[in-house]
């Protein structure tokens, strides 16, 4: 038999060099290998610390969530409070641990059912919400002392906080008993979602009283959820999404104290709302350097004195830009690692997309796979043993600290500018996001950047069963705004409407006539229209 013999050869284990650059998703150059040395200004003490301490980089409690898993908030809300209502009992049965309210367009944009601009938009993106009626049957059997609720308002935020208050009233909890998050952040709105009703101005002193009157009577309550979902969604990059959501709390922070608070009676209940993406180390790394940036800001920009001032709290949702009607169960794939890098940057609390809602508002069955996967995340992976378990990876330090230096740029850029709400009426965070996703689309276009099954891997869909919101639920829910104001004490809501005006006129606190005018049954659009009269409703200027 014929002896074989291997020539031994050298083996390269140096990485093949790419025919282009590669990037993250948000353009970021990635080197083809990371070394000790590419973090060697790091120091430990300084700049990671260990979780539950100071800069928070690795996290804002000691055991994270060997001491308490995230909280699954699923996303919910279509057609009328009752079919949301039936939802919401549906996720808490299946182990959802938290409420979170999609309200619908004409909700959002402070206007009734019967306002010409809704019409063919109520119940459709979301729950129809016109009155302090409508939330007492969204909430119908949730007690709101045992429930935490986040609700994603921003514009008439301030009315819907109001309704919550009354119907927690009306099950004889107290406000200081409530717990849970309003959006209430105007300023990515003027930024990217662009669902605001008065110019920024105004809008930051609702938003002041809001946090003002939270402040003093619902300890439990979180005033504002600074909110870089949107930003991303317009199409910024990761440190854009990171620059001017962090930016954007500074200039909350910063109106309050102008406005007489101590800094310490109110950042402790300021939480944030990130973006998970599909660059799955550029997101671990974006939360990262989010805490880190934050703690310091509070502590050294603004002096805050309370550790709890300077932990960053953030709620997650998965992309739902990434999310394709092309082979829609690929969107489960998605998901899953989006909200993996969630979990492994941190969150506190995650919101997972299903895979149908680049259709549709999601079926039972879509929601209730989204929801699976956070549990199979917590319970199956492993990933809730440890504490930051990508902290020490070079590559991940790297990219934490090149995204915080960015942010910080950013930063730089803003103040220069006179602070967020001179930048925001200059449309500088605008065009920068514009470029961003004009960038990301022309990379897609080229198949430098292949997003599975629309430019790459296509094949012919088999249609998947989606909801479908019924064109009556627009007929029944102005027929019974209609109904209300027929029943209602005309007289006292006329009152109450006129005492907004005169406060909104003056420099009082807005929450307690928004309350009143609530408790008298006036109606969102009648609310919001009050503070038109007065506060007069923005247009933004063209943004080239």
């Amino acid at each position: 038999m014929k002896k074989v013999v291997l020539e031994e050869t050298e083996t390269d284990l140096r990485p093949a060099a790419s025919a282009r650059p590669v990037t993250t998703i948000s353009g970021r150059p990635i080197e083809p290998l990371y070394r000790p040395e590419d973090v060697a200004d790091v120091d430990y003490e300084r700049d990671i610390g260990n979780p539950g301490q100071f800069p928070y980089t690795r996290g804002i409690h000691e055991t994270m969530y060997r001491g308490r898993l995230w909280t699954m908030r699923q996303f919910a809300g279509f057609g009328t409070a009752r079919q949301t209502n039936e939802r919401f009992r549906y996720l808490l049965e299946h182990g959802g641990s938290g409420l979170s309210v999609a309200f619908d367009l004409p909700t959002l944009m402070g206007r009734d059912p019967d306002h010409p601009l809704s019409l063919g938009e109520v119940g459709k993106c979301g729950v129809a919400v016109s009155s302090l009626e409508d939330m007492e049957v969204l909430f119908e059997g949730i007690p709101l002392d045992q429930a935490t609720t986040s609700m994603t308002i921003n514009s008439p935020a301030a009315m819907l906080l109001a309704f919550y208050i009354l119907v927690g009233e009306k099950q004889g909890v107290p406000e200081e008993a409530l717990a849970g998050t309003i959006q209430n952040d105007i300023l990515k709105e003027f930024i990217a979602q662009k669902e605001y009703i008065y110019p920024p101005r105004p809008s930051m002193r609702i938003i002041v009283d809001m946090i003002r009157y939270c402040t003093e009577r619902m300890p439990r309550w979180n005033t504002i959820s600074i909110s870089g979902y949107h930003i991303r969604e317009a199409g910024s990059t990761a440190a854009q999404e990171l620059a001017f959501t962090l930016r954007d709390g500074i200039e909350y922070v910063q109106w309050c104290v102008d406005a007489g608070m101590d800094v310490d009676s109110f950042a402790p209940r300021l939480s944030f709302f990130f973006n998970s993406h599909s660059d799955f180390f550029e997101e671990v790394a974006k939360y990262r350097a989010a805490r880190r940036i934050w703690a310091r800001t509070m502590r050294d920009r603004f002096g805050a004195k309370n550790p709890r001032s300077w932990m960053l709290r953030f709620h997650t949702q998965t992309a739902g830009v990434s999310l394709t009607a092309q082979q829609p169960y690929n969107n489960v794939v998605r998901t899953a690692l989006q909200a993996l890098a969630g979990v492994l940057g941190g969150t506190q609390s995650l919101h997972t997309n299903s895979l149908d809602e680049a259709l549709a508002l999601p079926t039972e069955e879509a929601v209730t796979i989204a929801l699976r996967t956070q549990q199979v995340i917590a319970h199956e992976s492993g990933v809730a043993a440890t504490a930051d378990p990508l902290g020490g990876s070079w590559f991940v330090e790297k990219l934490t600290d090149d995204i915080e230096a960015e942010a910080l740029d950013y930063f730089r850029r803003i103040d220069a500018l006179g602070g967020m709400v001179t930048a925001v009426e200059r449309g500088f965070p605008q065009r920068e996001i514009q470029e961003a996703a004009f960038r990301f689309q022309q990379a897609v276009e080229r198949k430098e950047r292949v997003i599975v099954g629309v430019n790459d891997y296509v094949m012919e869909d088999k249609p998947i069963p989606i909801l479908y919101i019924d064109e009556a639920v627009e007929k029944g829910h102005v027929e019974s705004v209609t109904a209300l104001r027929k029943r209602r004490d005309n007289g006292r809501a006329r009152e109450a409407l006129e005492d907004l005006k005169s406060a909104a006129r003056g420099t009082a606190n807005l929450m307690p006539p928004i309350i009143e005018a609530s408790r008298a049954y006036a109606t969102l659009g009648e609310m919001c229209d009050a503070l038109r009269e007065v506060f007069g409703e923005y247009e933004e200027p063209p943004v080239f």
